[in-house]
C-alpha cells in the first residue's frame, strides 16, 4: 500500500479575529501542490513508524501519521504495519506537509482496507489530527475559514503556470508570528480570486504575517523580492512561513540552490 502525499501554497492569509478558545479566525487560499513524500504500508507483526529522508528525528507518538492510525482503532479493527514515511517536503515550512502525511493515511487505509468511510467522516477524522488536515481529504483548490477547518471549493485554477518554492531553512515561532499582528477584516476578497487577473495578485493579494516575521528574517524579504526580479507573477511566503514561492508563465530557473527548493508544473 503506498500513497504520494503532496502540500499546499497559501495565496493570500488574512488573520481576521482572535477565537475565545484561543485560536485565530482565518481567510486564506490553499492551492494543492505536487511536491510529495511517500507513505507506504507493509504487513508487520507490530506498528512502527520509519522515517526516512528530510532528517525527520521525531518520536512515534508525535508522528502524524501514526496519530492517523490511532484514530481510526478507536473505530476499527486495523491490522499491524510498518509505516514507512519517505519526507521530501520539508517539516515547519508552512506547506502544510505533515497534515497531508496524516490525511494521506487516513485516505489509504480506507480505501486498502475497504474500511468504506465517507468523504464527510474522514474530514472529521481528518479534523482530528489538526486544521489543515481536512484540506488534504479533498486536495483541490478551496476558500477557508475558521482555524483552517471550514473549507469551500474556490473555482481557481493554476493549471499550466509554474511554481518555484525555496525553503530557506528558518523555523518560524509561532510566538513570533502572532508578534505584533492585529487580527482585523481584510478587504481582499479571496474567495473571488479566481476574477482577479494573477498580475494584479501582487497589489492586493497578502499574507498578513509577513509584516511580523520579514523584519526579523529580512532574507525572506530578498527571497520575495528575487522572485518577482526573475519574473514570477506573484511571490509570497506561504503559511507563517519560512517557504517563499513565485508563480511563473514559464518553468523558472533556480537562483538559490544552496537551500531546499522544488519547480514544477501547476495543476
Amino acid at each position: 500500500m503506498i500513497s504520494f502525499p503532496g502540500c499546499k501554497i497559501n495565496i493570500g492569509l488574512n488573520i481576521v479575529s482572535k477565537r475565545n478558545d484561543g485560536f485565530h479566525n482565518l481567510e486564506s487560499v490553499f492551492y494543492p501542490i505536487n511536491w510529495t513524500d511517500v507513505i507506504e504500508l507493509q504487513p508487520a507483526n507490530e506498528t512502527s513508524v520509519i522515517n526516512h529522508g528530510n532528517n525527520l528525528e521525531i518520536e512515534k507518538e508525535e508522528n502524524i501519521v501514526w496519530k492517523a492510525v490511532l484514530i481510526l482503532k478507536q473505530d476499527f479493527t486495523i491490522p499491524e504495519f510498518d509505516i514507512h514515511l519517505l519526507k521530501n517536503v520539508p517539516s515547519g515550512a508552512g506547506l502544510g506537509g505533515g497534515s497531508a502525511n496524516g490525511s494521506a493515511t487516513l485516505k489509504l487505509l480506507n480505501q486498502e482496507l475497504g474500511l468504506n468511510i465517507s468523504n464527510n467522516s474522514l474530514n472529521e477524522y481528518a479534523a482530528k489530527l489538526g486544521s489543515d488536515c481536512p484540506f488534504f481529504i479533498q486536495n483541490k483548490a478551496s476558500f477557508v475559514t475558521g482555524r483552517g477547518e471550514i473549507i469551500e471549493p474556490a473555482a481557481l485554477s493554476l493549471k499550466n503556470y509554474w511554481i518555484y518554492i525555496i525553503y530557506p531553512q528558518i523555523h518560524i515561532s509561532t510566538a513570533l508570528a502572532f508578534s505584533n499582528l492585529k487580527p482585523k477584516e481584510s478587504d481582499q476578497q479571496l474567495e473571488s480570486l479566481d476574477r482577479l487577473d494573477i498580475s494584479n495578485w501582487r497589489n492586493y493579494v497578502k499574507n498578513d504575517f509577513e509584516e511580523s516575521i520579514f523584519p526579523e528574517y529580512p532574507i525572506l524579504k530578498q527571497l520575495k523580492n528575487k522572485m518577482y526580479n526573475s519574473g514570477a507573477l506573484y511571490a509570497s511566503m506561504s503559511g507563517t512561513g519560512s517557504s517563499i514561492y513565485g508563480i511563473f508563465d514559464d518553468r523558472p530557473q533556480p537562483f538559490q540552490p544552496e537551500f531546499p527548493y522544488w519547480i514544477g508544473e501547476l495543476q
